[in-house]
């Protein structure tokens, strides 16, 4: 590599660095966003086209390529201890008491600083560069969630203090990861949308979005961090914690502003108090405060017991609670088919809003708590974007409170209910069920399935709301006047329309199935169906016991697609797609014979020959496995132009990178083998 582009990719990181810290760190930005992503997509190419460039604490790093197998456990340098907690103004006076005996009478103050309510980690760094980010753990060791950490903008990966700050040659800093309400909302209303559970909190949803083993989903969670203590530092030397919050900001941390030096307890409380009136304002949930003796020298003569220090104690508010009528139970009904029971009920202001609904969870939840229509209940916000129903107050009973049982009926479409065992969630298994009918369409027409291109989700939502399509097989009785006829479609996009939905006819049985929407039938259950029995026919009439008896087919498997297939309106829909000209069987090909067996293909990048799907479809025609991310089993990576992170993947694990030119004549000699 050449001195000048060295000298050009580590120009444009120093620059994007700086925008980040300006951006995420000091809330300050002084680019467009437009601007910044052309900068970042600058140094992408550069990297690319200079393998050898990449850092781990480059900009483009922040994402990983490719889920991981799982999370390294580490041990913490410095113990890592939990906080005793205090609820009222007696029990912090008592923290007092002691602190001021164990200290013998020396003066002392309080640093003081929100509570976070979120998720502790600590963070590595050595000579500037973030090396490791760990989870608390057990206080001894943590899981190591580097990858995760990194989608954090606010983190640092590089440290540019202020001038004239020195850096500490090794050090691990401590803070609290959150979510802010707004990235709470969108992530909750997307999962209500899929007919997923919901978080209870951002707490959780924080918590769990660092539990996930693909940084991609994390990066998209909007998590944020506030650091807040060292674990330890070589180099370095503060005498307080008013000073080494001074001391994060001037390293480039993000550090939450709202702290203070108190001369005592008395002036402790009132800043706690303050908060109390005041957290409804914040865009993060806070629990508490914490109360900290300043004095690093006094901390240390303080000590700690084998759980919690000394000379540090948490203010923990209490849950805001308030008393309303539970008008009835309405009952939902998600993508998948869920049903989630939700409280009605009388208007009541908590927590800074008007509640007027409340998550009841499911069936088994609302017998636990014993809560009844017609009840007074207990709603608990505490912080929380979505109310809780805590308890029903028994002793408010009159008699005429109604019991509920989830419906038999799905209240959407009228179909049986079903709770399948070992599962809570009762399920409408209509798979035609308009509650559903929006993303079965869209999971219908994805690439995968039937590849409709130009049938996505905002041409989905017209065709459904204005009834022109209540199920996919209506998809195919589309008429070119009817699609000229919807907003922002002319006649050029009603005709690629048209052409893609007539040329999705013709596809392989196996990317029917899928596209069909069977629970637990993915890509792979799929094929091997197709490979099976040839033909959605045969497919329909198999008895569960045929099923099982089939490699990889469990009873699960078995018990979803005979489900499906003994539903009536499904049977109208199958008539429906075949009467419309669907290729509803295919002969058996010799090349599932294993041509390919035991050997794994990942594409990266665009081909120029066919699509990644197609190229995928013939891989296992030849028995091959066509997977979507690259591990040490993988024996050939396909990169094609502009190929992604798969491509460093493969590099670094050492697996065999070829063309395309290379993948076509490889499978040339396989079909001629098989003739």
């Amino acid at each position: 590599m050449k001195n000048e582009v060295r000298e050009q990719i580590e120009r444009l990181r120093e620059e994007i660095r700086r925008y980040d810290r300006l951006y995420y760190v000091e809330n300050n930005p002084k680019i467009s966003d437009q601007e910044y992503d052309a900068l970042l997509k600058k140094l992408e190419k550069l990297e690319r086209e200079n393998p050898s460039s990449i850092t781990p604490d480059s900009p483009t790093q922040r994402v990983a390529g490719e889920p991981v197998g799982g999370f390294a456990v580490v041990e913490h340098k410095a113990k890592m201890l939990s906080m005793d907690n205090t609820y009222n103004h007696d029990e912090l006076r008592e923290f007092d008491a002691r602190v001021r005996k164990n200290l013998g009478g020396e003066h002392y103050g309080y640093a003081v600083e929100l509570k976070i309510d979120g998720v502790s980690v600590a963070l590595t760094y050595e000579n500037g560069k973030f090396v490791r980010g760990a989870t608390r753990g057990d206080g001894l060791k943590g899981d190591d969630i580097t990858v995760n950490l990194k989608t954090i903008r606010s983190i640092p990966l590089v440290l540019e203090p202020q001038k004239g700050i020195e850096i500490p040659r090794s050090m691990e800093v401590r803070g609290e990861v959150y979510m802010k309400h707004k990235s709470f909302e969108k992530i909750n209303k997307d999962k209500e949308k899929a007919g997923e559970e919901l978080f209870a909190n951002p707490r959780n949803a924080a918590a769990g979005s660092l539990k996930l083993l693909d940084p991609r989903t994390v990066a998209k969670r909007g998590l944020d961090i506030f650091m807040h203590s060292f674990g330890y530092a070589e180099g370095a030397h503060f005498n307080s914690q008013y000073e080494l919050l001074d001391k994060l900001k001037t390293l480039g941390f993000r550090v939450n502003p709202n702290y203070k030096k108190c001369a005592d307890i008395g002036e402790a409380l009132e800043f706690c108090d303050i908060w109390q009136e005041k957290r409804g304002e914040l865009e993060y949930d806070i629990d508490g405060m914490v109360v900290k003796v300043n004095s690093f020298a006094q901390q240390k003569k303080l000590g700690e017991t084998s759980k919690s220090p000394r000379w540090m104690i948490a203010y923990k508010y209490p849950a805001e609670r308030v008393e309303t009528k539970l008008l009835d139970i309405k009952v939902q009904v998600g993508r998948t088919g869920a049903l989630t029971p939700v409280a009605v009920l009388k208007p009541v202001f908590v927590a800074g809003t008007t509640v007027t609904h409340a998550s009841l969870h499911n069936q088994d939840e609302i017998e636990r708590k014993d809560v009844r229509i017609g009840d007074t209940v207990i709603i608990e916000k505490a912080g929380e974007i979505i109310p809780q129903v805590v308890e029903a107050v028994k002793s408010r009973r009159t008699g005429k409170e109604k019991k509920f049982e989830i419906p038999k009926k799905c209240p959407a479409c009228g179909a049986p209910t079903k709770r399948k065992e070992g599962e809570v969630a009762f399920r409408c298994e209509n798979v035609f069920c308009p509650a559903q009918l929006k993303e079965s369409l869209i999971h219908f027409a994805s690439r995968g399935a039937m590849d409709i291109e130009g049938l996505g989700e905002a041409m989905v939502d017209q065709l459904v709301d204005k009834k022109l399509v209540k199920d996919y097989s209506d998809i195919y009785y589309l008429k070119f006047d009817q699609l000229r006829a919807l907003e922002r479609m002319g006649d050029k996009s009603a005709r690629n329309l048209v052409d893609a939905i007539e040329k999705s006819k013709s596809n392989r049985l196996n990317r029917l199935i899928f596209a069909l929407g069977i629970r637990h039938v993915g890509e792979h259950i799929a094929d091997v169906l197709a490979k099976r029995f040839h033909s959605m026919d045969k497919l329909s009439r198999q008895a569960l016991a045929d099923l099982t008896g089939v490699q990889e087919i469990g009873p699960v498997v078995a018990e979803s697609i005979r489900d499906f297939f003994g539903n009536p309106t499904s049977k109208k829909v199958m008539e429906r797609l075949a009467k419309a000209g669907i290729k509803m069987e295919e002969e058996a090909s010799s090349g599932s014979s294993s041509k390919l067996a035991g050997i794994s293909f990942v594409f990266t990048g665009e081909l120029k020959g066919r699509s990644r799907t197609d190229a995928e479809q013939i891989v296992r025609d030849l028995g091959g496995a066509a997977s979507s991310t690259v591990g040490k089993k993988t024996d050939f990576v396909v990169a094609g132009e502009n190929p992604g992170s798969k491509y460093e993947k493969a590099k670094k694990l050492g697996v065999k990178i070829i063309d395309e030119k290379e993948f076509e004549k490889i499978i040339k000699e396989k079909n001629e083998n098989r003739l």
